[in-house]
């Protein structure tokens, strides 16, 4: 919680989807990310289809399709594998 007020993006619980938009915005200007982030619809069925919580790493083709899936991290994440994945993915 610490840094989290050290950062500014200490909110409550957004009870619509417009305030989890807003809060995810926030979030993400003011943490300075820099990749592209994407906002779960607020039943989160994609956290639940993907498993995302522990951490994870996955790797998506080109045909939309997981490649790749990590074990929960950090000590799931195997480079090694995700190295292989992705070198089967790529077009030959």
């Amino acid at each position: 919680m610490e840094s989290n007020i050290k950062d500014k993006v200490v909110f409550a619980s957004p009870k619509t989807e417009e305030d989890r938009a807003f809060i995810a915005g926030a979030c993400v200007r003011k943490l300075g990310i820099e990749f592209p982030a994407v906002l779960d619809e607020f039943g989160n069925s994609t956290e639940r289809a993907y498993t995302g919580w522990p951490d994870r790493i996955y790797l998506i083709d080109s045909h939309g399709r997981i490649a790749y899936k990590s074990k929960p991290g950090p000590f799931g994440f195997k480079p090694d594998q995700l190295a292989t994945a992705l070198s089967r993915a790529l077009p030959k």
